[in-house]
């Protein structure tokens, strides 16, 4: 078994399509939003706090990327009961809280994407949008 493996890597480019169509289809919806894009480790690549987006979201829409980066998963969706205990463990670092979708490539996270500032639908409807911009990207419709 060999000792080294070669890995995806989310770009800069990258990082910024998945934010610039995420940040249009926010415009689209007139909802103002804090956008963030992290890569595998959950280390913010690109951000965007729109004109009106709530200023408590910079955070928010960080840690719904970092948790669906390293976990791989679509935030919002984790078991209750799961999701608590996840928040104290890590001190509120990572969140259940709906607009995180990771990013994946070929069944490999390169990273995710995490909305906040309009309801839950909205965040992951923007999220999406964002997601999809990512060539060869699984969606999650």
């Amino acid at each position: 078994m060999p000792d080294t493996a070669s890995t995806l890597k989310l770009t800069s480019d990258g990082a910024m399509k998945v934010l610039n169509a995420a940040i249009s289809k926010a415009q689209e919806m007139g909802v103002p939003q804090c956008i963030s894009v992290v890569d595998t480790g959950g280390h913010l690549m690109a951000f965007c706090r729109m004109d009106g987006a709530f200023v408590m979201s910079n955070t928010s829409s960080r840690r719904k990327a970092e948790t669906a980066a390293i976990y791989g998963i679509p935030t919002g969706n984790i078991p209750e009961g799961i999701d608590i205990k996840l928040a104290l463990v890590t001190e509120g670092q990572r969140v259940n809280l709906p607009g995180g979708l990771p990013l994946i490539i070929d069944g490999e996270v390169v990273g995710a994407i995490g909305v906040g500032s309009g309801t839950g639908e909205q965040d992951l409807e923007v999220a999406k949008v964002g997601v999809s911009a990512l060539e060869g990207a699984k969606r999650f419709d």
